[in-house]
């Protein structure tokens, strides 16, 4: 206890320094309070002006060797980003920051050290995923800095800043030591500079301002990193695919935005590649390289509707395009026409799935069968996304007129999210026996009528359940039995919706309700809910505050 005050007095009440210090006291125990408290004497005797760098110093350092590398990592993103967690754990892969683990994947991993550096107070959650894992997160300015000075010291990373004068710290014949380089503001203006960095293994921009890339520097960045790794140039816009971009063999992660229409078969050719990230203003997309031979690809992300090329004949596959058939993990999107039994067997160990296009293809009947039936071999599959676009037709016009079955989903599947389907509500039923499904995202226009009243017996697992702006005006749900386990419920735009059933107070389960832009008399009806859940709740613990209501606009 001493020691614990002597601590809380050296911190000074400064709050990011009593955070940080907690972080290390919590992660070593009490029996490392003593230590530390000599540690915070050392630093305090130090440097009085420098206090709260000297205590993040003092967490840093005691950071085992494999987490400094991916905390530094932050200070690479611009000051108060939201960083993604997908983009962030990919690009600590792609780096080699992740040590491996046979019981475990690279990405797994990943998750648990961003969840070791939240727990030691160092980096701050932002948003949550529907199954309660991070989605975003960001670090505190102040570690920010620190992440910068440190990085500078270790040569572990150089932000290229411009001088008043206009030239670059690029132009330091210093910068060519450096393996990383970040660039946030005035992008154009570095790239028409001719950097040279012959030892770069990594450049990230994160600028706000989006850059169209002049023709005449389509080739500058590739020409002057040829060892990249790592390209994340979301801000920077190709108007065509810079060519020179193939000779980059060594890229393990590219993230690239444009206004093409193919993706040329000398991609082929980056064998080293494990994330493939396109966006563009297109909304076609064709890929005409074979992805099928780059052995090390896990994740393809695009935001168009991607066509696939075909695998090679089983006759025609060489014994290494067989040994890599299981490394894709993440498709999305891809066309309706691309999801081929042919295609699925050359990735069965798919995770995640996006399906963007005309879906009613999907559930075109050929030779007594239908694309949508190799979707149920994907027996490790557990995000589908179907997203139903039949532009330039109005999204009414190509609605699906049934789901399949549920035996022809797939097996595993845990998050569902469907998007302009304009399913009828009566489908709902079959959604409701997917006996693993957890998380259910109804977009805009998934589904249309007036009318649903939820089936016996479904949704035995369900815990969050999103629906998007529809014309649904009576929900009848008979009883709280229909949705056991929910603990999420999330409205947005539904004003014709007349209110919210209220046996969603007696869902033990239930913690959330999100009303975001629906009307009165829904509110009404979540403050009902709401104080239903309270009354439960105090009778059980005394206390009410397990229940969270948010009501957008709050006069509603």
């Amino acid at each position: 206890m001493r020691d614990g005050m002597h601590i809380s007095n050296e911190c000074q009440g400064l709050p990011l320094a009593i955070v940080v210090i907690g972080g290390i006291l919590l992660e070593k125990g009490t029996d490392w309070w003593e230590k530390v408290a000599r540690s915070v004497d050392a630093y305090i005797a130090m440097d009085q002006d420098k206090r709260v760098d000297n205590f993040i110093a003092l967490s840093y350092n005691h950071l085992p060797y494999h987490l400094k590398a991916c905390f530094l990592y932050f200070g690479m993103f611009p000051e108060d980003f939201e960083i993604p967690v997908w983009k962030l754990v990919r690009l600590w892969i792609a780096e080699g920051f992740i040590q491996q683990n046979q019981e475990m994947s690279w990405e797994d991993i990943a998750e648990e050290y961003l969840e070791d550096l939240v727990g030691r107070n160092l980096v701050m959650v932002g948003r949550l995923r529907s199954n309660g894992k991070i989605k975003t997160c960001r670090i505190h300015d102040m570690l920010h800095e620190f992440c910068k000075k440190e990085a500078a010291e270790e040569n572990f990373f150089q932000e290229i800043k411009r001088f008043d004068r206009g030239s670059y710290v690029s132009s330091n014949p210093a910068l060519e030591k450096y393996r990383r380089l970040c660039i946030h503001t005035r992008v154009l203006n570095y790239i028409s500079s001719k950097p040279e960095g012959p030892r770069v293994r990594s450049f990230l921009s994160f600028s706000s301002d989006e850059t169209i890339l002049p023709t005449e520097h389509n080739s500058s960045i590739p020409g002057a990193f040829k060892l990249l790794r790592v390209l994340d140039a979301r801000s920077v816009i190709f108007t065509r695919f810079p060519t020179d971009l193939t000779k980059l063999v060594h890229l393990r992660y590219i993230v690239l935005s444009s206004n093409f229409k193919i993706l040329p078969d000398a991609i082929s050719s980056l064998w080293n590649m494990q994330t493939l990230v396109v966006e563009t203003s297109s909304r076609v997309l064709e890929i005409r390289a074979d992805i099928w031979k780059m052995i090390q690809l896990r994740h393809v992300k695009t935001n168009a509707s991607t066509v696939l090329p075909g695998p090679l004949s089983k006759s025609r596959k060489s014994k290494d395009e067989v040994l890599m058939s299981g490394t894709l993990q993440t498709l999305s999107t891809v066309s309706p026409e691309s999801c081929t039994e042919e295609v699925f067997a050359r990735a069965p160990n798919l995770k995640v799935l996006g399906i963007r296009g005309q879906l009613g293809k999907l559930l075109e009947i050929k030779n007594g069968s239908m694309l949508f039936d190799s979707l149920g071999r994907l027996s490790h599959l557990e995000n589908l996304k179907l997203m139903n676009d039949v532009f330039p037709r109005p999204p009414s016009e190509g609605s699906l007129s049934r789901l399949p079955q549920p035996y022809k989903f797939p097996p595993n599947l845990r998050k569902l999210t469907l998007s302009d389907t304009l399913l009828e509500w009566k489908d709902m039923s079959t959604l409701g026996m997917l006996e693993k499904l957890e998380v259910l995202k109804l977009k805009d226009n998934a589904f249309k009528g007036e009318w649903w009243k939820t089936e016996d017996g479904g949704f035995r697992g369900l815990r969050v359940l999103h629906i998007g702006r529809t014309n649904l005006v009576t929900w009848n749900v008979a009883s709280g039995n229909h949705f056991p386990r929910l603990r999420h419920l999330f409205l947005k735009h539904c004003g014709c919706l007349a209110s919210l059933p209220l046996v969603f107070g007696d869902i033990v389960c239930l913690q959330v309700v999100d009303v975001y832009c629906t009307n009165e008399s829904v509110a009404a009806s979540a403050r009902k809910i709401q104080r239903r859940k309270m009354e439960v709740q105090g009778k059980q613990s005394g206390r009410g505050n397990g229940f969270k209501l948010s009501v957008y606009p709050p006069d509603q």
